[in-house]
């Protein structure tokens, strides 16, 4: 009798231990991947997801699906990241201002940027370029400024309350004294439609979507945050040679939940890695005007926190809200 109880109690541990490698072997090598980003399809994150998940289906040998979750400046895209299975089958692309100014705009987004993900590398960083509507009568940043100054309240579009088009928007204001009225959309590509039909008189924009635009003649481009031109587009000046302190690096990166098994979250990691600087991802990227900019996820946590206190004094400082 006790030889066919220990016999039994063998037989339910092994099947116990083969379940558990199962669940290993799964969280390690995912039968799919999903890749959310909190923005509709066309934006830049977008972009870079596709282009990056192609490469990462044919390394990896499984499905790579992108998921788009726009709303709330990428909030309810962040939180189904945040709040998914740490198994390695879901990840995000998303960009900075998600991670460090949102924490200060929604009080009650149910993810803190700093506990509930996990940062796996920085992806691309890219300059915005400040761009008009053709007809407006202006060619460069002084007249701009020179024409902010007798017209108060120009509308300037942005992807949504809080990001870094809007606060480009709101370091514009405070560096110039000038006052704008901000338009919050829910992507660049209303944005960018608006701004052609007039609808809105100028939006910051990120440099790789609003470039053809502007070499098209379709949009006027007045100056790039970055400290110096892009390589991409030199006749474009940075805003901070007319106003000094005008500069703003744009970044996103690839993030998962958090309790992601670090063997995991390590092998994510290499694999994100190693598609990022594929021909395949790097050459796109670069020929838009970004560029592809790999991290270990130690770096990228400490822009996560060095960034979120920048944000938070220029927030308290302007009274912005998302009212």
């Amino acid at each position: 009798m006790l030889k066919k109880i220990h016999r039994r109690a063998c037989l339910a541990l092994a099947g116990l231990a083969g379940l558990v490698l199962a669940g290993s072997a799964l969280a390690a090598d995912p039968s799919r991947v999903t890749i959310v980003v909190p923005y509709p399809p066309g934006g830049l994150a977008d972009i870079v997801a596709r282009l990056t998940g192609k490469v990462l289906a044919q390394n990896m040998g499984v499905p790579v699906i992108v998921e788009n979750k726009p709303g709330a400046n990428g909030v309810l895209g962040l939180q189904a990241i945040a709040h998914a299975t740490p198994d390695g089958a879901t990840i995000g692309l998303v960009p900075a201002s998600v991670l460090t100014v949102n924490p200060w705009l929604y009080k009650d987004m149910k993810v803190d940027t700093l506990k509930d993900v996990l940062p796996l590398t920085l992806a691309v960083t890219l300059p915005n370029v400040l761009v008009v509507n053709r007809d407006l009568p202006v060619k460069n940043l002084d007249d701009l400024v020179a024409y902010l100054r007798k017209t108060p309240n120009v509308n300037f579009g942005s992807m949504g309350t809080g990001s870094s088009a809007h606060l480009n928007g709101e370091m514009l204001q405070r560096s110039t004294g000038v006052t704008l009225t901000h338009v919050p959309y829910k992507g660049s590509g209303a944005v960018m439609q608006d701004l052609m039909g007039g609808n809105i008189q100028m939006a910051f924009e990120n440099l790789p979507l609003a470039l053809p635009l502007i070499q098209s003649g379709k949009l006027r481009a007045i100056g790039v945050t970055s400290a110096a031109v892009s390589p991409q587009a030199p006749e474009i000046p940075p805003i901070s040679t007319a106003v000094p302190g005008m500069v703003d690096q744009i970044w996103f990166g690839f993030i998962a939940p958090r309790g992601l098994p670090k063997d995991v979250a390590s092998r994510l990691h290499d694999q994100l890695v190693r598609a990022l600087q594929s021909d395949e991802v790097g050459v796109p990227i670069r020929e838009r005007g970004a560029n592809i900019t790999p991290s270990t996820p130690e770096a990228m946590q400490k822009v996560i926190v060095d960034e979120r206190g920048h944000w938070q004094k220029l927030i308290a400082e302007r009274n912005i809200s998302i009212n």
